[in-house]
This record gives C-alpha cells, structure tokens and sequence, in this order.
C-alpha cells in the first residue's frame, strides 16, 4: 500500500476502534474476545484496504467483516480449546438497578444462539432496519424476522419475566 493509502487506513481504524470494540463486546460478551475479533477484523480490513477504501457504505462494510468474524469464530480450531470441563458460573446481580439490569441482559444474550445474537445486536443495540441488517448478515429479511423472533423468545425464556429492553437502553 502506498503512503496515502495506509494514512487513510490508519485515520479510518483509529476513528472507529471504539465503535468496533463495542460491537465486538456486546457480540461476545467478553472484552478479550472483543479484542480478538476486532484484530482479526482490521487486520482483514488492512489486507484489503485498497479495494475497499472507496466503497460508498465503508462503515457498513466493515461491519458485516467484524460480524462475519464473530460468527466465523466458532469455526476456527483454537476456539475449541476449553481450559475448563465447564464454565464458571456468571455472575448475576441482584437488585433492579439499570446497571444490574445490563449485566443481566448481556449474560442472557451469550446463551443465545450467535446468529440470533448478531440480528439482536444489530437490530436493537444499533438500531439497524431490517433491510440492513440483512445486508450486513448476508441474508434475506425474512431470515432476519425468523431470527429476531427466535432470539427474543430465547432472551424471554432466560430472563423470565424481566423486560428485554434495557438491550436499547445502553449507547
């Protein structure tokens, strides 16, 4: 890449770190994995940084690449490792607080399947119509309906009768 170019890129990643992170955090629900899917995304993004450097939706783009990560995680031999039989526990506060209430919904939303989780994340943390969304994932709208609806009825099985809608509440 020319002078210009990795400039450009470095002003663009630099910008966006923060937006990629917390992306990759509610996505995974874990800030050393958001770390690694946000690496592995902009060290995509540098590899093809001088396509893709001019494309109309560069957000949107870069986006799908890091969602397309999240998802394609699962995929890759290292994420089979377990240093334990089981997970440890998580732990869940008590109270009703709006902060309790976060945490809750975050613990709640990495038991549901990733691809529902993704949809969930893109349609009610970023506000993303469906149309967009489906974009983003690759899919039709119909997809995307299917799995709001799936991954809601999941986050009201696990949370019970405790409102869904602090997921919207934290920007």
């Amino acid at each position: 890449m020319g002078e210009t170019a990795d400039s450009e890129y470095v002003e663009y990643v630099t910008a966006r770190l923060p937006a990629l992170h917390r992306l990759a955090f509610v996505l995974s629900g874990d800030s050393h994995r958001a770390d690694d899917i946000v690496q592995q995304t902009i060290t995509n993004l540098y590899v093809k940084w001088s396509r893709v450097r001019t494309v109309d939706h560069l957000d949107r783009y870069v986006r799908s690449m890091l969602v397309n990560t999240f998802l394609d995680e699962k995929r890759l031999a290292w994420a089979r490792v377990r240093l334990f039989a089981e997970p440890p526990d998580a732990v869940v506060p008590d109270g009703g607080g709006e902060a309790e209430d976060r945490t809750l919904l975050r613990t709640a939303l990495t038991q549901v399947p990733r691809r529902q989780r993704a949809v969930l994340v893109l349609r009610f943390y970023y506000d993303l119509p469906i149309d967009e969304v489906a974009k983003v994932l690759g899919v039709s709208p119909g997809t995307v309906k299917s799995q709001t609806s799936h991954g809601l009825a999941a986050l009201r099985r696990l949370l019970g009768e405790r409102p869904v809608a602090a997921l919207t509440k934290e920007r």
